[in-house]
C-alpha cells in the first residue's frame, strides 16, 4: 500500500462523493473519523476537512459537535433539541401543556375539519381499541389527537403539538400511561370520551368539542397523579399516609 499523501482537496472530495453515492458508509449513516478517512484516501486530514465542508454546504452531509458527521440534510434545529427538552420535562408540565393548547386545537378542528378527516379520526378511535398492548394504544392514541391537531388547520399549533406528542416515543412515559389506564380500568372511558370529542368536531361545535377535549385531559392527569402516587408508596412502604 502506497504511503504517498495526496494532500489535495479535490482529490479528497471527488473519493468522498464517489463513497456517498456507492453507499459504502455504515447503515446507521455515520461517516468515518477524519483520521480515518485521511488513512483509506492517502490524503492529508487538512484536505479531508476541506473536502467535507463543501459536503456539508451541498447538504449532503451534516456534521454535530461531539457525535460525528452523518450523511444527509442537517435536521431540524428544534428536532435536535427536542430529545433534551423531553428528557428534562416531566409529565405534569406536559399535562399543563396540553389542557392548554389541545382543547383549542379541537374547537379549531370543530371549525375547520373536512369529513374525510372526521371520518379518519372515527377509524383512529376504533384501532385504540382493537390495540391488544401498551405499545399499540400509545400509537393509535397519539394518532388520533394528532389528527385533531392537523384537522385545526394551523401549522404552528400543529408544529408545537409534536414537540408534544414525540414524548410519546419514550419508554418511561408509556410505563406511566399504561399503569394510569390500569388505575380504574379508564379504558372504556377514554373511548367513550373520544367519541364524544368526535361527535362535537362532526356536528361543528367548537365549544363542546373544545371541553370534551378538556375533560379527556383532566381525566388522564388524574389517572396519571394516581399512578404514581401508586408507584411512591410501593417503593416507600413504611411512609406515613397521608
Amino acid at each position: 500500500m502506497s504511503t504517498v499523501k495526496h494532500d489535495n482537496a479535490n482529490y479528497a472530495l471527488d473519493c468522498l462523493r464517489e463513497m456517498l453515492a456507492s453507499g459504502k458508509f455504515g447503515e446507521d449513516g455515520r461517516l468515518p473519523t477524519e483520521r480515518t478517512l485521511s488513512e483509506t484516501l492517502g490524503t492529508g486530514r487538512r484536505a479531508v476537512r476541506r473536502a467535507l465542508e463543501v459536503l456539508e454546504s451541498e447538504g449532503l452531509i451534516w456534521r454535530k459537535q461531539g457525535a460525528g458527521t452523518f450523511i444527509g440534510e442537517r435536521p431540524d434545529s428544534l428536532t435536535d433539541h427536542v430529545s433534551d427538552l423531553v428528557a428534562g420535562t416531566d409529565f405534569m408540565e406536559i399535562m399543563e401543556v396540553r389542557l392548554r393548547i389541545e382543547p383549542q386545537l379541537a374547537q379549531l378542528a370543530a371549525m375547520r375539519a373536512k369529513p374525510k378527516e372526521i371520518e379518519r379520526m372515527r377509524h383512529l378511535a376504533s384501532k385504540i381499541l382493537d390495540s391488544d398492548d401498551a405499545d399499540s394504544r400509545e400509537l393509535w392514541d397519539g394518532a388520533l389527537h394528532r389528527q385533531i391537531a392537523q384537522s385545526a388547520g394551523n401549522q404552528l399549533f400543529l408544529s408545537i403539538f409534536d414537540v408534544l406528542n414525540r414524548v410519546r416515543q419514550d419508554e418511561a412515559w408509556q410505563a406511566i400511561r399504561e399503569r394510569a389506564r390500569n388505575v380504574g380500568n379508564t379504558v372504556n372511558i377514554s373511548l367513550a370520551q373520544h367519541h364524544g370529542i368526535i361527535d362535537a368536531i362532526a356536528e361543528r361545535d367548537p365549544a363542546r368539542a373544545g371541553e370534551a377535549m378538556r375533560q379527556h385531559l383532566l381525566m388522564l392527569q388524574e389517572r396519571l397523579i394516581r399512578a404514581t402516587s401508586f408507584e411512591h408508596e410501593e417503593a416507600n412502604p413504611f411512609s406515613e399516609a397521608s
